[in-house]
């Protein structure tokens, strides 16, 4: 009988110890909603990233700080080009891992959000800097990250592009993947 009571209490113990030890779901970002709808959808975006002014071929573009003074910051691009346009995935990402030099194939997964296809994209490398008329180098960009992913809205493929030193991907991938989420038909 004491070595069942004795068992008994040990059992408790570890119960109770392994429900101390589990950890609380992390906190989701906060975001902000977003007033603008394209191809049939609209998201949300972290409220801690800056609208940046309108530019060229661009839906929208976000500012994400590094919070260091000798980093730069990142940058999360939003296309879309209209129904049937901008290529088909693969080739979007396979341009995309183009823009990197030493970068090895890109990660790829796809997931369905509020009933929307969306694949994503991951590739690290040194960073090319793409820009002007003609997309050529601006520069070249060490250890460097994109998250990317295409959203098959209603209305044609809708491109996030989220470039970035590698330690401002880290700390914003959370929020990346929280305004992905919030993508809603509309």
């Amino acid at each position: 009988m004491k070595v069942i009571a004795a068992l008994s209490l040990v059992a408790s113990i570890m119960v109770l110890g392994c429900t101390e030890k589990q950890s609380s779901p992390p906190a989701s970002s906060e975001l902000t909603k977003e007033e603008k709808s394209i191809a049939g959808i609209s998201w949300s975006y972290p409220m801690k990233w800056d609208k940046a002014h309108e530019m060229p071929m661009r839906v929208m573009t976000y500012v994400i700080s590094s919070g260091l003074e000798d980093v730069e910051p990142g940058e999360c691009s939003v296309f879309y080009f209209g129904k049937d346009q901008g290529g088909d995935v693969d080739a979007n990402i396979q341009r995309w891992g183009s823009q990197f030099e030493g970068a090895s194939e890109a990660q790829k997964t796809t997931s369905t959000i509020n009933g929307i296809e969306v694949v994503y994209a991951r590739i690290s490398g040194t960073y090319l800097a793409p820009g002007g008329a003609l997309m050529e180098s601006q520069g070249k960009k060490p250890a460097y990250k994109l998250l990317g992913a295409i959203v098959n809205a209603p209305e044609g493929d809708v491109f996030f592009k989220f470039t970035a030193p590698a330690s401002v991907i880290e700390r914003n991938e959370k929020e990346f993947y929280a305004m992905i989420e919030s993508i809603q038909k509309q």
